[in-house]
């Protein structure tokens, strides 16, 4: 995929016997999370440059940890994958664990010319990347090349939201209005969504539902287990549309019921749904549940502990030293997600709705292109390199 945003030539450079400035040559590993790669993609798209996505495969090599495999291509299938040969990029994009070996092996073969962006978390030591784009659940130590985010970069196409809208808005016009919109996950590393939380949240947005005289827009996910599926459409007592989700289904109404519906609930177990509800700028309560239980893990503490700030010293050093070197993946934090999205005012707890203005997200996007762009233009990118690198 080759974008078509080019850098213009600076005016006179080719008289005065100077290369002429190019764009940078961008490479994106692709991998087979689809929330990953489209947050990928769309940071790509927003730079304005082209680009080559990349598909990699991996063999049973890439559940090494990271510090051990290093700069190197040994995890990669090679026959399933993208070619990766020269000339090599002057940056990567990629995400997470797997493909982090990959992008420092890249960077290697280009003696050192290729700058790394990486998203979401690499499981390697940090200052192998010239930036990491991260978000509070993945619980990063704060570096000069961390840069946070409130929101995921993944964005739905606005013309799509209207298609939807229009396919949908029939269907639904015989349901009372406030249309609430119940966005429910599954179970996660993080959460597991049981029968019982399940008729739980059924009879408590029932019962907010029937208070505001509307009608609930309920889907599930890939994530909701059957039975949890049944029971929760068992528990719902109010005007509704109930939708199980299905791989491949074209008449998915999910898309619909972004931009139909004037309010929104969505589980705690997700982190888009909750931005893809915030990015409509209608109201979103979350509705939390208690985590998986660990080991060391209290009972009052459903985030998973007690929060960052009533550590020792000591332990946090620790904790945040063992994270930056990669030697341990903590568990996602959605407590921490959660208490971002409700600092910035975009969503409230399920039950604890505020009136005002609902405000819009930040525009994390921009953040981002402007720090790569700034890391960039560091170091000049001639057109007579492009056979070089």
């Amino acid at each position: 995929m080759t974008g078509a945003a080019q850098l213009p030539a600076a005016a006179g450079l080719a008289t005065a016997n100077i290369p002429a400035v190019r764009a940078p040559r961008v490479w994106v590993l692709l991998g087979k999370g689809a929330g990953g790669n489209a947050q990928l993609l769309a940071l790509a798209e927003a730079l304005g440059w082209p680009y080559e996505s990349k598909h990699l495969a991996y063999n049973m090599l890439n559940l090494c940890p990271n510090l051990v495999l290093g700069s190197t291509s040994v995890s990669l299938k090679r026959k399933q994958c993208s070619p990766l040969r020269p000339p090599w990029p002057d940056l990567v994009i990629a995400a997470s664990r797997r493909s982090a070996p990959i992008a420092q092996w890249i960077k290697k073969r280009s003696r050192g010319h290729t700058r790394l962006v990486h998203l979401l978390h690499a499981q390697a030591p940090l200052h192998r990347f010239d930036l990491i784009i991260t978000l509070p659940q993945y619980r990063l130590p704060a570096r000069p090349n961390v840069l946070q985010l409130t929101t995921p970069l993944n964005r739905i196409d606005p013309h799509r939201l209207e298609q939807a809208a229009a396919r949908w808005a029939s269907r639904l016009r015989h349901l009372p209005r406030p249309l609430v919109a119940l966005l429910v996950g599954g179970n996660s590393s993080s959460y597991i969504l049981d029968p019982v939380t399940a008729r739980r949240l059924g009879g408590e947005v029932s019962r907010y539902v029937q208070a505001a005289g509307g009608a609930l827009l309920l889907t599930t996910s890939p994530r909701t287990p059957p039975e949890v599926v049944r029971e929760l459409f068992e528990a719902v007592d109010c005007p509704a549309y109930r939708y199980a989700w299905r791989a491949g289904d074209p008449d998915n109404p999910y898309l619909g019921f972004l931009r139909l519906a004037d309010r929104f609930i969505v589980t705690a177990d997700s982190a888009s749904l909750a931005i893809e509800a915030c990015a409509t700028g209608k109201p979103v309560a979350v509705f939390h549940w208690p985590t998986r239980r660990r080991r060391g893990q209290r009972a009052d503490h459903p985030s998973g502990g007690p929060p960052r700030s009533a550590r020792p010293r000591w332990g946090r050093w620790v904790f945040d030293g063992l994270v930056y070197w990669g030697l341990i993946k903590p568990a996602r934090d959605f407590a921490a997600y959660h208490r971002a999205l409700e600092a910035q005012g975009l969503v409230t707890a399920f039950g604890e709705e505020r009136g005002g203005a609902v405000r819009a997200p930040p525009d994390d996007m921009a953040r981002a292109v402007a720090h790569i762009r700034q890391m960039m233009s560091r170091r000049p990118i001639a057109v007579d390199e492009a056979g070089e690198n």
